[in-house]
């Protein structure tokens, strides 16, 4: 895996998206020096034109990556890919004349921008067909083995499973006697702890992951020192779990790993510069957002009575309450007598402005007070009523560390999955949350801030 903005992605997903860069750029290149129209001599020699060259590229690729061409659990699907590289090219070419037309300046000659786009577009079904041969063949993966049988070793096992783009080929588990891997029938449990020697010999693993539930009472320690010395890879179970997933393992990890591992340290100056950043970013944007949220204002209030308006008491850092403002998208009083209730789809509780406002995460607009005034910040774990946080608290191990940072108007959790209706919903949020708070960073913060509004311009998720 490859660490960029804190968070974790496959070698093979980070080596496609820079090929893809390099050859987007060689492409316009191309596209420029064989331009029918252009001038004698060499054309790059004008710096202009190599920035306008830039953004035809940059705007290629960014639409590329909103049509979810870069996300690793569709990487592998070709069909996938031709549809939406399809979609992406065309909306790069859409994008980049409404820019043509707002700002001449930067336009680069049709012609190579419509060549290039077009042989990207080829070179691009080449590359990911190539791609999707890579993740297919064994030849090119590591034999993989799992020490454990339990959960931890199923969530292991699942992960390799389901992310070929990892380059992982399972070829079993050696139990540990102490659980039986029931939602994994189809891998072989190849032996025991005992024959992990003769195993890797005989298979030429490459890797070894350690998930076994207690480590300490049959860890075969000089085992994996000589296969680590060997220069076979050793991975602790937990930690590959939380790389390839963007989360911790929640329910089944232990707190000494959390406590004794790398993370969870928020010191002043990490504290102090996302303070600044949040507010810089509220402070602006709540400039600019004026008249739009005057507008939407203006259509709650005519599409239904009641204030244009939602408060709500929110937990904070620390466990602190705080009043949480929000447009309202619901019928007035319609919660009232009552505890606050998930948002269903096609929840008659919602109004005719407020279903589309919730659809594209308009209603959000007004906690840049919240973030302006500190009760938030721009990134966070998201804030639940105080009543569902308390029972929460007492239901989830380890859930107050959730309010170690303040809340976000996005989050880690947010970008990955959708709305929480259960308890285990909400454990598998905060296996996000956590993850986040363990490897918070500017750099994580804009990474979610460029996932959220790949999201909000989709509409994806809205209820």
């Amino acid at each position: 895996m490859v660490r960029l903005f804190s968070a974790y992605f496959p070698k093979r997903t980070v080596f496609l998206a820079v090929s893809e860069t390099l050859l987007m750029f060689s492409v316009l290149l191309v596209a420029i020096f064989i331009d029918p129209a252009a001038k004698s001599g060499l054309p790059l020699l004008d710096g202009r034109e190599f920035l306008q060259l830039a953004l035809v590229g940059l705007i290629c690729l960014l639409c590329l990556y909103y049509q979810n061409l870069y996300t690793p659990r569709f990487t592998t699907d070709f069909r996938f890919m031709l549809t939406r590289a399809i979609r992406g090219l065309a909306s790069a070419a859409i994008v980049l004349a409404v820019i043509y037309l707002l700002f001449p300046a930067v336009q680069l000659r049709s012609g190579p921008t419509t060549i290039g786009i077009l042989l990207f577009g080829a070179c691009l079904v080449l590359s990911r067909q190539a791609f999707v041969a890579l993740n297919e063949s064994d030849r090119w993966s590591t034999p993989t083995l799992v020490i454990g049988d339990g959960p931890l070793a199923t969530y292991v096992i699942e992960a390799i499973q389901n992310r070929p783009e990892l380059g992982l080929k399972l070829i079993g588990f050696i139990s540990d006697r102490s659980h039986s891997v029931s939602t994994c029938a189809d891998v072989r449990c190849l032996g025991e702890v005992e024959d992990l020697d003769r195993l890797v010999g005989q298979m030429a693993v490459g890797r070894v992951i350690v998930a076994m539930q207690d480590s300490r009472a049959r860890l075969p320690i000089e085992a994996l020192l000589d296969l680590k010395r060997a220069g076979v890879s050793i991975q602790e179970g937990a930690e590959f779990y939380e790389l390839t997933t963007g989360r911790i393992p929640v329910s089944i990890v232990r707190p000494s790993w959390l406590l004794f591992g790398p993370g969870f340290r928020i010191s002043k100056l990490q504290s102090f510069y996302k303070r600044v950043f949040s507010f810089a970013v509220a402070l602006v944007a709540s400039v600019v957002l004026l008249p739009v949220m005057a507008v939407m204002a203006l259509a709650i209030w005519m599409d239904s009575p009641g204030p244009a308006l939602f408060r709500q008491l929110r937990v904070g850092k620390g466990g602190r309450p705080f009043m949480l403002y929000k447009f309202r998208t619901m019928y007035d009083q319609a919660d009232c007598g009552r505890d606050p209730l998930p948002v269903q789809p096609n929840d008659e509780r919602v109004t005719r402005v407020g279903r589309w406002l919730r659809q594209f995460r308009l209603d959000e607009i007004p906690q840049l007070y919240n973030i302006l005034m500190g009760h938030m910040s721009l990134v966070g774990p998201r804030p639940f009523v105080p009543n569902q946080e308390l029972e929460l608290a007492q239901q989830i191990p380890l859930y107050k560390q959730r309010w170690a940072v303040r809340p976000g108007a996005t989050g880690w959790a947010q970008v990955q999955r959708g709305y929480c209706a259960t308890v285990d919903d909400n454990v598998e949020k905060l296996a996000y949350d956590l993850f986040y708070i363990k490897n918070m960073s500017i750099g994580f913060d804009l990474l979610i801030l460029l996932k959220t509004l790949k999201i909000v311009f989709a509409g994806i998720g809205g209820r």
